[in-house]
């Protein structure tokens, strides 16, 4: 069992859910052999400077409470600070936490950061940006970079869906081109997922992709045609073997990622970047707490 002098648990707590996983992550560390200073954050652009300041404290083990975004988002403090990283899966897919083995109960997951043991793991990056699971291109970010902030204020979930069929009919299959010189592939496809992890969405998708291989992972959904990417998305969500009838696998430890038309990425569910990039694996670059084996 790992011991911590201290650490520091820190929730985004912006919405009234936010409020009641904060409370129940607190109650379900408070067993911990090691105090924990706990920060409920209701101003998202306020995450990032807590953690700083929880850094400079120099609590050793920092507990993020939150999903693929929001730990993919601060992960980039904490390289090279030598903290270690324990995660509360609080959000709707939780692709890292599934990748790492997590469980994804509230009360399991703090015992795995409680009572688990540390393991040295890889994260991955868009050119000069860390991230912690999964990048992709295609319908996705396309969805959500152009959805208007009406349709989900007022029309939820449905309007996001509505939006996103809309998205789907207009949405054209695209090139991509992986590595560069001779040793270039290119591919006629219909969605990119550029992984760290085995997860996506929720969805356990790249088979092979490890957290600590040393390798950043790119699997290209070929096609021509829209309807393939629904029918691998069909197979991957249960989980039959044809979602490998239309993909590829590519892997480097630094991979040059170029798309005809230039596209945007979204990393970790969020859109923050545009091709063409340099995919990496950063390997061995932090540590986190997971269940002990």
């Amino acid at each position: 069992m790992s011991s911590f002098r201290s650490a520091a648990l820190i929730v985004n707590a912006k919405s009234r859910r936010g409020e009641r996983l904060f409370d129940q992550a607190r109650a379900a560390l408070s067993t911990a052999p090691f105090p924990v200073e706990a920060f409920a954050v209701k101003e998202p652009d306020q995450l990032e400077p807590t953690l700083r300041r929880a850094l400079e404290a120099k609590h050793e083990l920092i507990v993020l409470g939150g999903g693929d975004g929001t730990i993919s988002g601060l992960v980039d403090i904490m390289v090279g600070t030598g903290a270690v990283l324990g995660v509360l899966p609080l959000g709707t897919a939780n692709s890292f936490a599934r990748s790492l083995g997590l469980p994804l109960d509230l009360p399991s997951a703090a015992d795995a950061i409680m009572h688990g043991e540390r393991k040295r793991i890889d994260l991955g990056m868009i050119d000069d940006d860390y991230f912690a699971n999964c990048a992709a291109i295609g319908l996705a970010p396309q969805i959500a970079q152009s959805v208007p902030h009406a349709a989900k204020k007022w029309f939820g979930r449905l309007g996001y869906l509505a939006w996103a069929a809309r998205e789907f009919f207009l949405f054209k299959p695209f090139m991509l081109t992986v590595g560069e010189g001779a040793d270039a592939q290119q591919l006629r496809v219909v969605e990119v997922r550029i992984s760290n992890g085995r997860f996506h969405g929720g969805t356990e998708l790249i088979d092979d992709a490890r957290l600590d291989s040393g390798e950043i992972v790119v699997q290209a959904v070929r096609g021509h045609v829209r309807r393939r990417l629904l029918k691998n998305w069909a197979a991957s969500i249960v989980g039959h073997s044809a979602r490998h009838d239309d993909t590829v696998d590519l892997h480097g430890r630094s991979l040059k990622i170029v798309t005809d038309p230039p596209l945007p990425i979204s990393i970790d569910g969020e859109v923050l970047a545009r091709t063409p990039i340099v995919a990496r694996a950063a390997a061995q670059s932090i540590d986190v707490m997971v269940p002990r084996v």
